[in-house]
């Protein structure tokens, strides 16, 4: 996609490189545009959609963008715009007797997310309004930028007296921004908060959660080796990984990816393990982005000795476990399972699987190397749907792909990623929307944002 900006006109055009998409209008005067023309672009979940934005001057009529002056471009994907996140604070204000307000408690900000969860806080009452139950407090929403400018995304007022209530609907509060509610008709709102006080404390929560992925690998360390580390290219483990994964980390709020290895010695004592973190972390087996999840994967592989049996349902049952705790629509889980195809626990899978169906979650499977993979085919329930000892699973939830079927007979690793890619996140959309129609789940109306990036938007 591309941007164009100008002084005293600006404009922007969003293309795709290479070729240009459109242009929004240009705006007079100002060195704070608010663009209102839409763009219509086709949206792929299971493709890298890359976006280049530049940023014009615009200082004549003249329609070739190349007659005006270049002040910058950006680059990002459309998955990432689709699952923006920001940087939130609070600002609580107490009332004065003249009408002013004083500020009596800012929150910390919370990087990288949708929907934060600030850490609890004490407010002392003389503070938030004089022992006056009633006096009106104001709480103010910003999105954090690192130069300071930070920016407004609304306001709403309580009292102590309404905070008091409890954890009940007069705790949820309606984000409300002034100006876009005086220059827009449909304007709903920015968001909502909710709040939840304690005799000692005051606790704000808003969560949001799209995607887990947990990795499971499979065997040896010879140069001969499916894992084999190649300091000239990726092995095929490495880059189903990294087509997956980023691709579908634009859609996870806080980028923290939970890694597992299954079938593997560990040190100290050689104990057997189906479900080990791949950063030795059992407390925190938490990676960030992609790469910190291959980076864990290739430091596994000097430390572990890889084992089998190579057991599926201990990982699987691991991700239903969390899928279960949040049934209501706000998250849904992705499993990715990378193996070579040799699966010693087939009963206890389909038991797994067929558990999971009920749950918000999808498990993907890509087959590496050689080997014939039967198996992964009867998990896969395009044709025939799992079942378990007479239970059929509720829905189809396991794609399954080999990943030789997609190898770029060049050698061009980024098209075999991207093949891969394309193909084993088709079904997820579909998948997710199974599991929310099956349990009433409608999706939450669209709320409206500040002209800066939708950063309070609920998916």
């Amino acid at each position: 996609v591309s941007m164009i900006c100008s002084r005293p006109q600006l404009s922007i055009s969003f293309c795709f490189s290479p070729a240009q998409f459109g242009r929004t209008e240009v705006i007079d005067n100002t060195l704070n545009p608010d663009f209102v023309r839409k763009f219509v672009l086709d949206y792929f979940f299971e493709e890298k959609q890359n976006l280049r934005f530049d940023v014009y001057n615009v200082d004549s009529r003249s329609s070739n963008i190349s007659k005006h002056d270049f002040l910058g471009q950006t680059f990002c994907t459309l998955g990432e715009i689709i699952g923006s996140t920001g940087n939130p604070f609070l600002v609580f204000y107490r009332s004065n007797e003249d009408g002013t307000f004083t500020i009596c408690h800012k929150t910390e900000v919370v990087k990288n997310t949708l929907n934060p969860v600030w850490q609890p806080f004490t407010i002392p009452v003389r503070a938030l309004c004089n022992g006056d139950y009633d006096r009106t407090v104001k709480v103010d929403v910003y999105d954090w930028d690192r130069d300071g400018s930070h920016d407004f995304i609304g306001e709403f007022t309580t009292s102590y007296r309404e905070l008091s209530r409890g954890q009940s609907q007069f705790n949820v509060y309606e984000v409300l921004n002034p100006k876009k509610k005086g220059k827009k008709k449909k304007y709903i709102n920015s968001g909502t908060v909710s709040v939840v006080l304690s005799l000692s404390s005051c606790q704000l929560c808003h969560n949001f959660d799209l995607a887990k992925l947990r990795l499971a690998n499979g065997n040896p360390s010879q140069p001969t080796s499916l894992h084999y580390m190649n300091p000239y290219q990726m092995n095929t483990y490495a880059m189903a990984l990294k087509a997956v994964g980023e691709i579908i980390q634009d859609y996870d709020s806080d980028k923290l990816f939970p890694a597992y290895g299954f079938g593997a010695k560990l040190p100290p004592d050689g104990k057997i393990s189906h479900a080990f973190p791949l950063n030795s972390d059992t407390e925190n087996p938490n990676c960030v982005g992609i790469e910190g999840v291959l980076e864990a994967y290739f430091q596994s592989l000097r430390t572990v000795q890889l084992y089998g049996p190579t057991n599926f349902a201990p990982v699987i049952n691991q991700v239903a476990r969390s899928a279960a705790d949040v049934t209501d629509g706000s998250q849904y889980f992705v499993l990715l399972m990378i193996t070579d195809g040799v699966i010693s626990d087939m009963v206890q899978t389909k038991e797994a699987v067929v558990n999971a169906a009920s749950l918000p979650m999808s498990v993907i499977i890509v087959g590496v190397g050689p080997a014939e993979f039967d198996a992964m085919e009867e998990l896969d329930g395009d044709e025939v749907r799992v079942s378990f000892r007479g239970r059929i699973a509720e829905r189809d939830i396991v794609q399954f792909v080999p990943f030789r079927d997609y190898i770029d007979r060049s050698g061009n690793q980024v098209l075999s990623m991207a093949r891969l890619a394309k193909d084993v996140l088709a079904e997820i959309p579909d998948q997710l929307l199974s599991y929310m129609k099956s349990r009433g789940i409608e999706p939450r109306p669209a709320l409206e944002t500040t002209p800066t990036p939708a950063r309070y938007m609920r998916i």
